[in-house]
């Protein structure tokens, strides 16, 4: 996915080093991408000591792509400040940190780069999960796209959970203390349904005309469906002024849409990224 949609943008790709894509030109903005190294530079590093003292020498915080000469990567890691992350405890705010990111591309060279654009290592975000309240892992994509968004459903604030079945979004807000109203054609499990604040509408959420809808602090969908579908659904919420902020799941079967994703990042106020918890996906994010 991330080397078509940076064809599309025109960017070539030398070669691939594991899961990181190297290439002679600037860097984008990519949705696909978990993270962008922005300042990238190949170093020699004839030794060990060589290689920490030159990390060092450029700033303190680095995080490790292994891919290649993982053994001699290891005694250089050995020499830097070494950095323990903790799962993260949501909600919460991204960190703020300063962080940049090596690799060994051969024995003796290195390539690094001391600014990226996320604040995790690898752009992998791990957080404390709850493995009995939910009824599906869905709820760390929920998470992280607040996490990525600054914000999350607050105690009191309405929600409109559309495609909600089994109910892993609507129990990640409802544990908030948001109120939200999950909508799907197929019931809630019987956990998540009997939650305070949680109350559930059976029927389909192209159906609704958001012009007749109440206003909703927050809009969440999850549904799977077409991109091009679930576009005119999310415009139709935009465009009504209905709903202050969305946060959607693009769902990708088979091909992938690309052109359907470059509209959602077309609408103003929204952005489309990559998030770590997403699959085959991409995850809209709109504040009005």
């Amino acid at each position: 996915m991330l080397a078509e949609e940076l064809a599309r943008r025109g960017v070539a790709i030398d070669r691939w080093h594991g899961r990181l894509a190297l290439s002679p030109d600037p860097p984008v903005d990519a949705a696909w991408a978990l993270n962008i190294w922005t300042d990238p530079r190949e170093m020699p590093v004839p030794s060990i000591g060589m290689a920490a003292d030159s990390l060092r020498a450029i700033q303190r915080n680095w995080g490790f792509y292994p891919f290649d000469h993982t053994a001699r990567a290891g005694l250089i890691t050995e020499r830097l400040p070494r950095l323990r992350p903790k799962p993260l405890k949501f909600p919460c705010a991204a960190p703020t940190g300063h962080l940049g990111a090596w690799t060994m591309l051969a024995y003796d060279r290195m390539l690094v780069s001391p600014t990226q654009t996320s604040k995790f290592i690898n752009g992998e975000v791990v957080f404390e999960e709850d493995r009995s309240g939910p009824p599906s892992r869905a709820y760390l994509k929920l998470w992280e796209a607040c996490m990525r968004l600054g914000a999350w459903p607050q105690p009191g604030e309405n929600c409109l959970d559309l495609g909600a079945s089994p109910g892993g979004w609507s129990w990640a807000i409802a544990s908030l203390g948001a109120r939200v109203t999950a909508v799907d054609r197929a019931p809630l499990e019987p956990a998540v349904a009997a939650m305070p604040g949680v109350s559930f509408r059976q029927e389909s959420a192209f159906g609704i005309d958001p012009t007749g809808e109440p206003p909703v602090d927050w809009l969440f969908s999850d549904i799977i469906a077409y991109p091009q579908r679930l576009l005119g659904l999310v415009q139709g919420w935009t465009e009504s002024g209905r709903a202050a902020r969305i946060v959607c799941t693009l769902k990708f079967q088979g091909a992938t849409d690309h052109a359907a994703a470059e509209a959602f990042a077309a609408l103003p106020g929204g952005r489309v990224l990559h998030l770590f918890h997403n699959k085959h996906e991409l995850t809209f994010l709109w504040q009005r």
